[in-house]
Formats: C-alpha cells, sequence, structure tokens
C-alpha cells in the first residue's frame, strides 16, 4: 500500500505548521510521517492502529481548521480506517461540532459508528442544539435511550437547551420528569438549564420555582432567572431578583445588566438606568456590546434620545441591533425624518438591515406621514435587502395608511395580504376607523375580532368610543352591556413616573397617595395657569353623555395631569419629567402638558408603554438576551 500524491503534499504541510507552531511534539506527533513515508515506500505490515492514532493526534494539533479535518477525515477513508472505530469517530464528530461545520455532516459519521459512547451521543446533541433546527436533538436522545445507552451529567444540559430553543414547553417537563427519575436534576449546570427553559418558555413562575429550590446559585442562576423575568414582561421582579443578589455579594456581569437595562426601560426608571451606567463604566463594561446596546434602548425608550445618540456615538463595536435601536429610538420619539437618515448611512457604510430594523424605519414612516416613501421601502424589502415581509411588516403598513386617513386603502391592504391578517391588523384598521369616523368599517373588523380574539378590552372601547363620537348612545349601551354580559374588564389606565430610584404608579381621579391634598392643589393651579395661556379643555375626548363641566373636571384628572403635579411638587425646579402611560394619551393631554412644558419651564417626555409596533423590538431584544444568556450558560456549565 502506498500513499496517494495528494496526501504526500499534504503531511509535510502538516509537519512544517507544527514544527512551527508546537515543537516540542511535532517530532513525536510525526514521526512516522517524516521523510521515509513521504517518498512512497511501503507502510508497516499492520498500520491502522498508528494511522488511526497518528489521526487522532492530527485532529487535536490542528483543531482549529475546518479543511483540515476533512483532509484529515479523507486521508483515515483513503487508508482503511474504519469509521466504525468509536475512537476516530468520536473525534472527528467533536472537531465537527467545534468547528460549526454542516451537522449533516457530522450525522453521516454519527450514522457509521456501530456502538457510539456517552461523549458522542452527547456530541451529536449539543451540535444540534446550537444549530439552526435543534429538533432533531431530542430525537436523537430518544434513540439513545431505545439503545439502552445511559445519560451522563452533560446530556440533560444540552438536551435542555434543544427544547428551549424549540420552545416547547411539554417536552421540556417530560424532560425535567426523567432528570428527576435519573438523579441529575440536582446538578447546578441541569438547574441553570432548567432555569433557562422555562424562562425561554414564558414560564416566569416555573423559571422561579426552581430557581427558589436550588441550594447552590452561581452567575448564571442569577442571570438567567432575572433574564426570564425580563422576557416575559415583569421588570418589577427583576429588579427585586437583582436586589437579592446584591445582597448576597455576587458580582454582576454584563448580562446581567442586560436583564436589569431592559427592565428599566419597561418601567421607565430613567434614574435607575443610569446608576446602572456609571456601574458599568466604573467596571468596565462599556466594551461588553449586548450591555451597551441595553443602554442605548434604555434612553431610546425614556425618551432621551440625546443621551441615546451619545452612547451610539462612543461606541467603539456596533452591530445591526445598535443601528437598529437607534433607528427605532428617533422614529418613537417623533424623529422620524432622521431616522430615515441614519438608515441611510447604516446602509453607506455596509451594514445590511434585518426584518427589525425595517420594521423600525416603516414605524418612522408611519409617525411622519411618508406614505410614497413607506411603500417604496416595503416594496424593496425582498428584491434589494432579501427580506420577505412579514405579518408586523404589513401591520406597518396598514397603520401608515390608516394614520394617514386612508382608511379605504388599509382595508384593501388587508384583504391582498398574502398571510390571514391576526387580531393586531384588524385592531389597527379599528383605531384608524375609530379616530377618523368610519363606522362601516369599523364593525367589520369588529365582527373579525370577534372570531380572532372576541374577549379584548380594547376592542370593545375602541367601537364604544366611536359610537360615542357618533352620539349613538343607544349603541354605546349596548356594547358596554355586552362587556359586562362577556365578563370583560376595560383595562384601567394608569401613568407611571419615577422618583429617588422609586416608581409611582397613578390613576384617574387617584386620591391613594399620602400627597393628595398637595398634589390636586397643584393641579388646581396648574388649571388657573392653563387659562391664562389661552388653554380651552379639549371635551370631544370626553366620550360619555355628561354635561360639558363634568366632561372639563374628568379632564383635569387624567392619571398625567396627577402625575406630573406629583413631581411638580417633589423635584427641583428645570428638572426633566418622563411619564409612563399604559394606554393611548388623549389629544387634550398632549395639548396641555404642552403648555404646562412652556409655563414650568420643564422638559416633560410622555411615553406609552410598549405599543404592538415596538414589541419586534423588544422580540429582538428577547431572542438576544436568549442567545447571549444560553451562550453564557452553556460556557460556564459544561
Amino acid at each position: 500500500m502506498h500513499f496517494n500524491p495528494k496526501f504526500t503534499a499534504f503531511i509535510p504541510n502538516f509537519l512544517h505548521f507544527l514544527k512551527r507552531t508546537r515543537p516540542t511534539r511535532a517530532n513525536h506527533l510525526l514521526k512516522p510521517f517524516s521523510l521515509p513515508y513521504c517518498t512512497h515506500q511501503a507502510i508497516p505490515s499492520n498500520p491502522k492502529p498508528l494511522i488511526l492514532k497518528q489521526c487522532i493526534a492530527l485532529l487535536q494539533a490542528c483543531a482549529s481548521s475546518r479543511y483540515k479535518l476533512k483532509q484529515i477525515h479523507a486521508f483515515s477513508i483513503k487508508h482503511g480506517v474504519p469509521l466504525t472505530n468509536p475512537d476516530l469517530g468520536k473525534h472527528l464528530i467533536f472537531f465537527t461540532v467545534t468547528l460549526s461545520l454542516p451537522m449533516s455532516y457530522a450525522h453521516k459519521i454519527f450514522s457509521q459508528i456501530e456502538y457510539p459512547n456517552i461523549f458522542t451521543w452527547n456530541t451529536m446533541i449539543r451540535g444540534y442544539a446550537e444549530s439552526g433546527d435543534a429538533r432533531p436533538a431530542v430525537d436523537l436522545y430518544t434513540q439513545m435511550r431505545v439503545t439502552s445507552v445511559q445519560p451522563d451529567t452533560h446530556t440533560y444540559p444540552f438536551l435542555l437547551k434543544a427544547v428551549a430553543k424549540i420552545l416547547d414547553i411539554k417536552i421540556g417537563e417530560k424532560v425535567h420528569c426523567v432528570a428527576i427519575k435519573d438523579g441529575y436534576v440536582s446538578l447546578v449546570f441541569v438547574q441553570n438549564s432548567l432555569v433557562h427553559l422555562y424562562a425561554t418558555c414564558e414560564q416566569a413562575e416555573s423559571a422561579h420555582k426552581v430557581f427558589e429550590l436550588m441550594p447552590v446559585r452561581n452567575l448564571v442562576t442569577w442571570n438567567s432567572v432575572m433574564n426570564g423575568f425580563a422576557l416575559n414582561g415583569r421588570p418589577n421582579e427583576v429588579l427585586t431578583i437583582f436586589r437579592k443578589m446584591s445582597l448576597e455579594d455576587v458580582e454582576p456581569d454584563g448580562f446581567t445588566m442586560v436583564s436589569l437595562l431592559c427592565a428599566c426601560a419597561e418601567l421607565g426608571a430613567l434614574a435607575l438606568g443610569r446608576r446602572v451606567h456609571v456601574y458599568m463604566f466604573k467596571v468596565g463594561l462599556t466594551e461588553n456590546l449586548h450591555a451597551v446596546n441595553a443602554l442605548l434602548d434604555l434612553y431610546a425608550k425614556c425618551g432621551r434620545i440625546r443621551e441615546a445618540k451619545t452612547v451610539f456615538n462612543e461606541m467603539k463595536d456596533r452591530s445591526v441591533v445598535s443601528w437598529t435601536s437607534l433607528v427605532v429610538g428617533l422614529a418613537v420619539n417623533g424623529l422620524g425624518y432622521e431616522a430615515i437618515e441614519l438608515f441611510k448611512e447604516m446602509e453607506m457604510k455596509g451594514w445590511m438591515p434585518t426584518d427589525i430594523t425595517l420594521v423600525g424605519v416603516l414605524y418612522a414612516c408611519s409617525h411622519c406621514g411618508m406614505v410614497a416613501e413607506g411603500f417604496n421601502y416595503f416594496n424593496e424589502m425582498k428584491v434589494k435587502y432579501g427580506i420577505v415581509p412579514k405579518i408586523e411588516h404589513h401591520g406597518c403598513m396598514v397603520d401608515l395608511l390608516g394614520r394617514a386617513g386612508k382608511v379605504r386603502e388599509a382595508y384593501e391592504f388587508i384583504q391582498n395580504m398574502p398571510m390571514q391578517p391576526n387580531a393586531v391588523i384588524w385592531r389597527t384598521i379599528l383605531g384608524a376607523c375609530s379616530i377618523h369616523g368610519h363606522l362601516d368599517r369599523a364593525e367589520t373588523a369588529r365582527a373579525k375580532l370577534l372570531e380572532l380574539e372576541p374577549n379584548h378590552c380594547g376592542d370593545y372601547v375602541l367601537l364604544s368610543n366611536l359610537y360615542a363620537s357618533e352620539q349613538r348612545w343607544m349603541d354605546v349601551h349596548q356594547v358596554r352591556a355586552k362587556m359586562v354580559m362577556d365578563g370583560v374588564r376595560k383595562t384601567p389606565g394608569f401613568s407611571l413616573v419615577e422618583l429617588r430610584n422609586r416608581v409611582y404608579e397613578f390613576v384617574m381621579g387617584d386620591r391613594s397617595h399620602p400627597q393628595d391634598k398637595e398634589i390636586y392643589e397643584m393641579l388646581r393651579e396648574t388649571t388657573k395657569l392653563l387659562r391664562l395661556e389661552g388653554y380651552v379643555p379639549h371635551t370631544a375626548n370626553v366620550l360619555a353623555d355628561i354635561e360639558e363641566e363634568e366632561k372639563e373636571t374628568a379632564l383635569t384628572y387624567h392619571s398625567e395631569k396627577i402625575a406630573i403635579a406629583f413631581m411638580l411638587i417633589n423635584t427641583l425646579p428645570t428638572t426633566p419629567i418622563t411619564v409612563i402611560k399604559n394606554l393611548r394619551v388623549c389629544a387634550d393631554c398632549h395639548l396641555a402638558i404642552k403648555l404646562i412644558s412652556k409655563i414650568f419651564k420643564r422638559e416633560i417626555t410622555l411615553r406609552k408603554t410598549v405599543a404592538w409596533k415596538q414589541q419586534m423590538i423588544r422580540m429582538a431584544w428577547k431572542q438576544q438576551m436568549m442567545r447571549t444568556n444560553l451562550h453564557r450558560a452553556t460556557e460556564d456549565g459544561l
């Protein structure tokens, strides 16, 4: 038997590489491949064990090159080393997974191993868990149990990682039960994976329960449970967990900062977010890209677009998430033209936008009334960017037309969508009908919503408001009676403000605060000053069959006005005020608060909590947090 000339040329290259990089090991590893073998001399009579040993040595020495791995694989096949050999097979599979080669390649190798050991099974499960399609990992685990191979300490973390990726909570619960049965659930790495699984599958309570039962916790554990509450829109719990973490002297890292900053952004807790920023600067976490992206998002969502720009400009490294966050931040703060200009700059610098970025661009066009530009971007998505428009992009276009008063065109656009419109899209058209007075279209949209989400309180309210604006009080009464009959309760409006690291909540006509006398005195004083500025209450916003005077009184006690009065009596002059509202801010409050800002020389920011168009951005963060925390859990746990 002789060496093929191609591999005769290949082996001296390895020899030169190893002598240069690992001189102490080169002679020992490559002695059988030295000059006599490279001149077509015969191989010893029993070469396979020797070649097998050297192939494994070469794989370990040159594990950073995909090309060389395939060369070594080809060399072993050429010289008769069977892939059924578990030693060679496990090394080939391990380095295939490590180098992120296609799992189809690893699976072909795996299928030829007659008796794969647990290390090989685990490596295959890990490979699929980290690939684009994680579902085969579950099938492999099932196959492994059928062949009576017992799992070990590494099996369940890899398997749970795969289950979290496919978001199948039922399979996750079954794996949890089997892990308990096999006695591995007490391992901290398995418990961390369980916390991550439940958090990712929007089972925050289950994640927290696993967390509370853990006798030993590491940083990954704390990050995972905080991440779980952040992903599921529970920012208060994130802050609570972080406080406990601080009391136990656990040092946070960049991933902790991501969850904490996302919670601050949800709550509008700007002061706390700034303290986090100072801490990041102090400990050197301003170099952490994920944390800095979360910081940028915080400032943008809290209406501090100038500070968001500063963070963006100071970033040494940027990702598409950085650009997207600022594009959306500009758009939601009413700076749609700047958002479009930033997007153009992003393109000029060679960044390829994602589907999330395009949601932000369409959102900017919607708020600026740029109908033609919005349709241009929408039509270019597939051709120019290779992005197939999703339902979120179609929803933005419906909103774009609805805001521009083109309700008929919006309805036709829905009829021509390539996918079935969801409840959000029908709710958008219902909202546009309510604003522009298209009763017929509104009733059609409401009928569709009754099929999709029959008990959503917002739909009843929008239709009721539309009837009220038309003075159809009998229809208003019928809608409200149906709400009572169906057991649907209207979501109460509330406003949040932050003062001295504490968030305060106010509802309409709120008298529960200890300072209610001072607050209402400030409201009366503010109303007098507004009258002097020429303010006239916009009573058309009070869609109720009551007297005009009662309507004016109702407008005075809206929750955002109470929150602003509270901040005026508790903060120094010129201190900026940020108010977070869970519902749409009415036209009267917009007008009044503009004048309050002028009278008291205060910068006042009104922000609605995450609207449906911003949910795509939130999903982007959710996916980012899932990836970063999962990667960290794998690094620490295995």
